[in-house]
């Protein structure tokens, strides 16, 4: 039986069945929403929620009214507090879960409140995305039933006198329905294993016995454990123990770098499935396999604002101003570059979620990641995107033939003046020279400024080749296996300096 013909529980049921309004409506319902539930926190009684809501334009006075929040300003003012035990201090009750995320630079976890209701929607935005794949794709209802191979963070948590804490992935996992607990691998036991290693070791033992249809997680943890089950069986691609194998749902990175490396361990083509779950929330999903983009979910719990990504709201080093400007769902343009921020359901208001994207089709909400706040390089103006850089590397990958399965690149000093320096992950036979020589080329058509620059203060760029092992052993060092685990593509400060000294044998 498949999951879509599974009876779910009525909230549910109820919850997928919303009626489609427009999107500034349905914003502001979630607002609504948001605000009287937590109306009765110490939030909502310091920042007005009730007036708030009696506003005749509620999203209005609630970007007037309440300030936007960077991780570390709302935990030193607010999330300590949840973080002791503390009841309603953003969301009413205790918070039990926290997740931890490092993002991709920062060495020091962050706490990031997670709560029932979040969970809830998240599961919520999960089976819309299934439904809708299936409506608009014609999924094979039989295949939604089979297994899901989910490679995620440990379901054994960390536990402290008031509170769970652990990758979001885990406690997801840990909390997944009843009627999905048939689908899931690699199963509770394997999925409470803390040690990266051992856990693919169980699950390449244990892969001859499923029947898997989906696979889930980010794209090198994904692709290390397929090549692991075609060594371990002496296989010539994924298919031939899986032979359902039909989708593979990704997140967190751009998969373009990463398409021609996993090509090479299927037997037949797959359908590649994006989406955008980030610890914050379940912000947006590819609905169908010729969308542009991935469509916000504005209807379950999250209120998106967004923020013109320029020098007026951000500084050089990509921090936010006290006041953004900041524009709602309607009020968005195309092709424009935005951060995010977030209010949802698990306390996190008018939060920077660190994101960049863009709107690239507007009539249905779909939008593009472009990069971090803070991974993006712009040393002389240049205003080189984390997009521009997936792109480039993605065309020399293809017009060269070769796999680069990882990426990352800095900003150094060069004389007087400035240069990047790339490394680049692949197995395949290529000369640094050439490939310096493509990727410079390819920038330049990408992003007018970057070629600008490059005749002026960007005086050079160096490539060097690596292993993709180099990549994964440096993570390693870092104690970031596995899981929602990913290398930063852009190197800066304390991370820059770990990484060089990694790649001169020096600990870390």
């Amino acid at each position: 039986m498949s999951l879509i013909e599974f009876r779910l529980p009525k909230t549910i049921s109820k919850a997928l069945k919303l009626p489609v309004s427009s999107a500034k409506k349905q914003q502001i319902k979630v607002l609504k929403k948001l605000l009287r539930k937590s109306r009765f926190t110490e939030f909502g009684q310091r920042y007005r929620f009730d007036e708030i809501l009696l506003n005749k334009h509620p999203g209005k006075a609630f970007q007037q009214m309440v300030p936007a929040y960077n991780y570390s300003k709302i935990f030193h003012q607010w999330w300590h507090r949840a973080l002791d035990g503390k009841p309603d201090v953003c969301w009413p009750g205790v918070i039990k879960f926290f997740a931890l995320s490092s993002g991709t630079s920062d060495a020091a976890s962050k706490y990031i409140p997670i709560t029932k209701e979040l969970i809830r929607a998240n599961t919520l935005t999960s089976i819309r995305q299934l439904i809708s794949l299936a409506t608009y794709n014609n999924v094979p209802r039989s295949s939604v039933g089979k297994g899901w191979l989910m490679l995620g963070g440990s379901t054994h948590l960390q536990k402290s006198a008031t509170y769970y804490a652990g990758d979001l992935s885990g406690i997801q996992a840990k909390n997944i329905p009843f009627w999905f607990q048939g689908m899931y691998k690699p199963g509770k036991k394997i999925a409470k294993n803390t040690d990266w290693s051992k856990k693919l070791d169980e699950i390449v033992e244990k892969a001859p016995q499923w029947d898997i249809a989906f696979l889930v997680g980010v794209p090198a943890w994904v692709q290390l454990c397929m090549e692991k089950v075609i060594e371990r069986y002496h296989l010539k691609n994924i298919h031939e123990i899986w032979p359902n194998l039909a989708f593979y749902v990704h997140g967190g990175v751009a998969f373009e770098p990463y398409k021609k490396g996993f090509n090479k361990l299927l037997g037949k083509p797959i359908t590649y499935i994006e989406t955008y779950l980030a610890s914050e929330g379940f912000l947006a999903y590819q609905n169908r396999q010729d969308a542009k983009g991935m469509r916000l979910a504005l209807n379950n719990n999250i209120f998106f604002e967004f923020v013109p990504f320029d020098y007026k709201n951000f500084d050089s080093e990509g921090n936010m101003v006290a006041n953004p400007e900041a524009l709602m769902i309607h009020e968005v343009e195309e092709n424009k570059n935005y951060a995010i921020l977030i209010s949802t359901n698990a306390g996190t208001w008018r939060y920077l979620i660190g994101d960049t994207i863009q709107f690239v089709d507007i009539e249905k909400n779909e939008i593009i990641i472009t990069g971090r706040t803070k991974h993006f390089l712009s040393l002389v103006g240049e205003h080189l995107s984390v997009d521009n850089m997936n792109k480039a590397i993605q065309l020399v990958s293809e017009e060269l033939n070769i796999s680069i399965g990882e990426f990352t690149v800095a900003g150094i000093p060069y004389g007087n003046f400035f240069a990047h320096h790339w490394f680049i992950a692949t197995n395949d036979a290529v000369n640094s020279e050439h490939l310096k020589i493509l990727i410079d080329e390819k920038l330049k058509e990408l992003n007018d400024d970057y070629e600008v620059e490059r005749k002026h203060a960007l005086k050079e760029i160096f490539v060097d080749v690596l292993s993709e092992k180099t990549f994964m052993n440096f993570m390693k060092a870092k104690g970031k296996v596995g899981g929602q685990h990913k290398f930063p593509r852009v190197l800066k400060d304390r991370m820059l300096d770990e990484w060089q000294k990694f790649l001169k044998g020096e600990k870390v």
